[in-house]
């Protein structure tokens, strides 16, 4: 467990407490009945239709679901535990309009942030916040000095059958993980400390029953706290609703059991929770409120999102996406290139191809390139075989980042390495190879041009302006002297590539599919 010095939790307190006193006293809610049912999604990333690569999700079948469990059920909470956008067209061409009135024909209960949910910038966050009419919490993010001032509240209570259930939000640090300056004016608290003391406060203050944290730090990521460390490191919370890691925690496995059942400091169970990515399944928790204090165990499972809920498709909800699919489709018609075979997220071949993209860009810009650096997370969706469209690419890489050139130490390139070798690796091109140790995260042997790397020497780095400014935890790099950047988008860079520059004619992902990168023990 990472150490966490008195002095930061005071500030944490100091913050909570702030926050606590700008938001004012919040009214609960009345219900009635001895079940509360908690259905709950995250990381959907602008995932509009069902995904292509099996047919599960989409945003009219996960409406269908929940108006089956609401038909059927009498207490219904809905909570969305961030990143409702990023990763399609809808996005790219609508900045989240559409996603957060998906949010309102979905009747969404509470909400909380995500880190990319800041990627356009936190005042065209502010704008597009202003859609959502569910109940906005953030917990460890103090927000009175940016444009969300007065747009979140700490945490809430709601009562059920005379049970008062409060809710916290958890986000995880934006330093290293959101762009610099897109998030300006929050002020983040360390996540289990501030966890601890709003769970507390609504205990005994409050006089909640139960305590839901909603969170949006991963399971286990490379840089910790996540869920699972949050959960072992508690008191207080009984149910944590995560997000951000992907991570699928299915119940009716052996690992999904593991991984949703564990122990706090008191030895008690927490309920620990989460969906995957883009929406294939709908999280419902059933909470017998009458067991709540005497050891009873919430109920879990994960509904699939799939065809048998493709009969009624709400007409509303239907009629709004297509108010905005023309300009989507546009985007689809437009050919750029090809493929030979199809390239999963997951694919070598791709993260080379695109690696190799930015050495050559950066080679244009600046020339003398001694190789290039790109983040994998970058690449969101996976490409079909055969024709790609300007759409398929956008949704390939849909960050407003930049290709750059800068000029870098040895000795501040090395702690990158081990940087990446949290994430198992990360897109190198050709003139690298690395070794890395995946258990201790310490890169071991990182060569460039067959030449270890020498900490005194500056090397000329092409990469993209995220990772340069310490994205992806790769800090170090902010020591580098930038000294040439296109004046493209990331994308329409690659775009070009494909169809004009040294990429034209050649198939997308054409090249070795040899790992730069390898894990050895």
């Amino acid at each position: 467990m990472e150490h966490i010095s008195n002095k930061r939790i005071k500030k944490a307190c100091k913050r909570l407490a702030l926050a606590i006193a700008a938001a004012g006293f919040i009214l609960p809610g009345a219900y009635a009945g001895n079940k509360l049912v908690i259905l709950h999604t995250n990381d959907t990333h602008s995932q509009i239709d069902p995904l292509t690569k099996n047919n599960l999700g989409g945003v009219l079948r996960r409406k269908a679901a929940i108006d089956s469990v609401r038909a059927a059920e009498k207490n219904v909470l809905l909570v969305d535990a961030g990143d409702v956008v990023q990763g399609s067209l809808f996005f790219y061409l609508y900045g989240g309009e559409v996603e957060q009135k998906i949010m309102n024909e979905m009747g969404v209960d509470i909400g909380i942030l995500g880190n990319h949910e800041f990627d356009n910038g936190i005042d065209s966050l502010a704008s597009v916040l202003k859609l959502g009419k569910y109940q906005k919490l953030a917990t460890n993010y103090f927000l009175e000095n940016s444009a969300l001032k007065g747009m979140f509240e700490p945490y809430t209570v709601k009562t059920y059958d005379g049970k008062r259930i409060g809710f916290i939000a958890l986000n995880l640090d934006p330093d290293g993980m959101i762009s610099d300056g897109n998030a300006e004016g929050v002020v983040y608290s360390d996540v289990i400390p501030t966890a601890n003391l709003a769970a507390k406060y609504l205990k005994d203050v409050e006089k909640a029953d139960a305590v839901i944290a909603i969170t949006h730090i991963g399971y286990n990521p490379e840089n910790p706290p996540g869920d699972s460390l949050l959960a072992v490191s508690s008191r207080d919370i009984d149910i944590i609703i995560g997000g951000h890691s992907h991570t699928v925690i299915d119940p009716s496995t052996e690992q999904g059991r593991r991984q949703s059942r564990l122990k706090n400091l008191d030895g008690e169970e927490v309920l620990v929770v989460q969906t995957g990515k883009s929406g294939p399944y709908l999280g419902k928790i059933e909470i017998d409120l009458d067991s709540i204090g005497k050891g009873g165990r919430p109920g879990y499972e994960l509904i699939t999102m799939d065809s048998r809920f493709d009969a009624n498709p709400d007409p509303a909800l239907s009629e709004m996406i297509e108010s905005y699919r023309a300009g989507v489709d546009s985007m689809m018609s437009i050919p750029v290139g090809f493929t030979k075979e199809a390239l999963p997220m997951s694919s070598v071949k791709e993260l080379n191809y695109i690696a190799d993209f930015v050495y050559d860009r950066g080679s244009e810009l600046a020339g003398n390139v001694d190789f290039a650096i790109i983040n994998k997370g970058g690449i969101r969706t996976d490409l079909h075989k055969g024709t790609l469209s300007k759409g398929d690419i956008l949704n390939l890489m849909p960050f407003q980042n930049r290709v750059l050139v800068m000029e870098i130490k040895g000795k501040d390139l090395l702690p990158a390495f081990d940087a990446m070798s949290r994430t198992m690796g990360n897109g190198v091109s050709a003139q690298v190879y690395a070794e890395y140790d995946p258990v201790n995260y310490k890169a071991t042997k990182v060569q460039v041009n067959k030449r270890a790397i020498d900490p005194e020497k500056t090397y000329r780095v092409a990469t993209i302006d995220y990772l340069a400014n310490g994205g992806d935890y790769m800090k170090s790099l902010r020591n580098g002297k930038v000294i040439a950047q296109s004046p493209l988008w990331l994308y329409d860079d690659l775009i070009n590539y494909i169809t004009t520059g040294k990429g034209h004619g050649k198939p997308f992902g054409n090249g070795p599919a040899k790992d730069r990168m390898v894990p050895v023990k």
